[in-house]
């Protein structure tokens, strides 16, 4: 059955084209498994809280209404809500006060961002937000930094960061203080933050929904780490089967999509304790087991984590942007998902806080979930693995302009594929894992490697969440092989800088103590320090660190300086590399490939799961999420690879080309 909703509707129609419902709300109350509810033009400013979900038969349907040419109409769910009453206060700067109804249960004005690994200690800033005409202020901590703004120093819009606010919440109203820049705000369309969510469940267990065609914005969702409940502006909430496609997802304070925790299992431990108390990593391990022992409905409590009720999410073909945390973010329930082909980026640009889940993609526990033909641009960190990448498989993606670097592992054992990505920041790589294998990418960044000794994070089972054992990080058990390393043309200096973990000076939870990148020149020549199987186990005062573990690292090119591994066999070295990858148009998530010389990429041996072998921690063979053999026989654009060569691109692959950013389908 279809349910109608449009702005010309009423809550008390039946819910026909006739004689549609005014609002989501009122549909999800009506639908039921198998049933669409289909919105039709217009802003439809609420939190759409499903009560209940579908089944994987029949689904329940959130899209909006194709018009008559077969494209979605232009229907956004908001957060926020428009402000109009301004009144001149001094200098340029204007008040607004309404009444605290408007926000229900939460003031955003006054709850403020924290949580466990969030940095900023000091400051208080608020979930709340101000915008003019669509763009997101910043906000003040003082009255007098909207009377006299100052640039955020980090921001990536310095002339946008002098646009701020500042906010009291009395018992009856909060009074907001803004300076829009010398704009009239009764000339401009002025909106803040009302709600919390966008489009998310308050229960846990609301399984199989598909939400479509939506623009989603503005929502003051609080900061998520893994050991709380993760708030996003859409998310399933510890729930199965979610399909969130083709939409755009815009202005969340914190995260955009979130496919992680629930709140029973740890909310903040950590920062909540006494002084003393148990650290982070043993909260978190904490979180894991509890998350495994929930009862489910029947006893009171959420499903335990297990693939028959949490996970198997479809994230795909969204724009995800303006988020300050993270575009997705997932511990737990992201496991046995599917990120595809979403442009994801402006993320952690305004720069005014600062914590260690901040990324495009941020994912804890991604146990066989595969992050695939996604463009990742302008953020912080383009995606971090952190803890228990088991099965994941990191294929096809575009990375660039991530001022951290583009893609952190942090304490996982793997397996876990990293194949035919572009990596092109000038940090491609900071691994502080094991188990990875690196297959046909092309790095035109560097690569650090360090171990991890301090924190024992899980492994387990095989396309399971049932933990098989734990285990630090001795470093190495990485292959790459048939990549191609583009040197950055830097001077390696003679004793580099080292690159701090947390891009800054802060010693959190015991780390970085030896959370510390030493940078070597583009290539792999970072693991010169690792053995090979054949010098593996290493004996007692050998030259090699021990105890890592040993690395496979053959079928590579290197150009442009680019250094390879110590003991790699037969590297192909080159003084100009045969292919370029370079951004094209950086705001678009364009780039440009150049097949300059294919005739200098000489033929390597295919890899297959077989050739990977096995994790050593895990014991698992590099495989599909349903244990069977990988493929390599394709390149990054689908062409076959009739002759294996280094690197994402077939031989045969066209001279030019420009690789341009997925984007939402605009027809059901």
């Amino acid at each position: 059955m279809e349910i109608h909703v449009a702005k010309s509707g009423s809550d008390t129609a039946a819910g026909t084209a006739e004689a549609p419902l005014l609002s989501i709300g009122a549909a999800a109350a009506l639908a039921q498994p198998g049933d669409t509810v289909v919105v039709h033009e217009g802003v439809y400013r609420e939190w759409v809280n499903p009560p209940r979900g579908g089944t994987a038969e029949a689904p329940i349907t959130y899209q909006a209404a194709l018009g008559a040419d077969g494209v979605y109409e232009a229907v956004t769910i908001s957060g926020a809500e428009m402000v109009a009453d301004w009144r001149p206060h001094a200098d340029g700067v204007w008040t607004a006060t309404v009444p605290n109804t408007l926000f229900g249960e939460c003031n955003p004005y006054r709850e403020r961002i924290g949580g466990d690994w969030f940095f900023d200690q000091v400051n208080t800033w608020h979930t709340g937000e101000v915008y003019l005409d669509g763009k997101s202020m910043y906000e003040s901590l003082t009255l007098a930094g909207v009377e006299r703004p100052e640039v955020t120093a980090d921001s990536f819009d310095p002339a946008g960061s002098l646009l701020t606010w500042y906010c009291e919440a009395g018992e009856d109203a909060t009074t907001i203080w803004a300076n829009f820049g010398g704009a009239d705000p009764a000339e401009h369309e002025i909106e803040i933050n009302a709600r919390k969510f966008v489009f998310w469940p308050a229960a846990t267990g609301i399984d199989y929904i598909t939400v479509r065609g939506f623009t989603l914005t503005k929502a003051a969702t609080q900061w998520a780490p893994p050991t709380a409940l993760q708030e996003g502006l859409i998310g399933p909430h510890w729930s199965k089967g979610w399909v969130i496609e083709d939409n755009t997802i815009t202005d969340s304070k914190n995260v955009g999509v979130s496919l992680g925790k629930e709140g029973s299992t740890g909310q903040n431990e950590w920062t909540a304790g006494a002084k003393g108390g148990k650290g982070g990593t043993q909260r978190e391990r904490e979180v894991i087991q509890r998350a495994l022992a929930l009862r489910g409905p029947d006893a009171g409590e959420a499903q335990p984590w297990h693939r028959d009720h949490v996970g198997s999410h479809t994230v795909r073909r969204n724009t995800i942007r303006d988020c300050e945390q993270a575009g997705v973010v997932g511990h737990l329930g992201a496991a046995f998902s599917r990120i595809l082909d979403n442009h994801i980026f402006r993320i952690h640009v305004k720069r005014q806080w600062h914590g260690a889940e901040v990324a495009g993609i941020k994912l804890h526990a991604a146990i066989d979930t595969e992050i695939s033909g996604n463009t990742i641009h302008h953020t912080h960190r383009a995606l971090w693995l952190d803890w228990q990448a088991q099965g994941t498989l990191v294929r096809r993606n575009v990375f660039y302009a991530s001022t951290a670097e583009d893609f952190m592992v942090e304490v996982c054992h793997g397996p876990y594929l990293v194949d035919a990505n572009l990596f092109l920041s000038p940090w491609s790589v900071k691994d502080m894992s094991t188990g990875g294998a690196y297959v046909h990418n092309y790095f035109a960044g560097r690569i650090a490697n360090c171990t991890e000794h301090q924190r024992y994070t899980p492994y387990h089972l095989p396309h399971s969440t049932a933990v098989y054992g734990v285990s630090n990080i001795l470093g190495g058990d990485n292959r790459f092989c048939n990549n191609v390393f583009v040197g950055d043309g830097a001077e390696p200096e003679a004793e580099p800088a080292v690159a701090s973990f947390w891009s800054g000076a802060i010693d959190i939870d015991g780390v970085p103590g030896q959370a510390a990148f030493v940078p070597t020149p583009v290539g792999t020549s970072q693991y010169d320090a690792y053995p090979t199987p054949e010098e593996y186990p290493n004996e007692h005062g050998s030259a090699l660190a021990g105890p890592r573990l040993p690395v496979w690292i053959e079928g590579n090119l290197y150009a442009d300086g680019a250094e390879p591994f110590r003991a790699e066999p037969d590297p192909l070295v080159v003084a100009a590399s045969p292919m370029r990858v370079e951004v094209h148009d950086a705001e678009a998530g364009a780039v440009r490939v150049e097949m300059t010389d294919a005739a200098a990429l000489k033929a390597v041996a295919p890899v297959t799961t077989e050739r990977l072998g096995t994790s050593y921690q895990a014991e698992m063979g590099y495989t599909a999420p349903d244990g069977s053999d990988l493929d390599f026989g394709t390149d990054f654009t689908g062409l076959p690879r009739d002759e294996v060569v280094p690197g994402p691109f077939a031989a045969s692959a066209p001279g030019t080309r420009i690789i341009t950013a997925p984007v939402p389908a605009r027809r059901g």
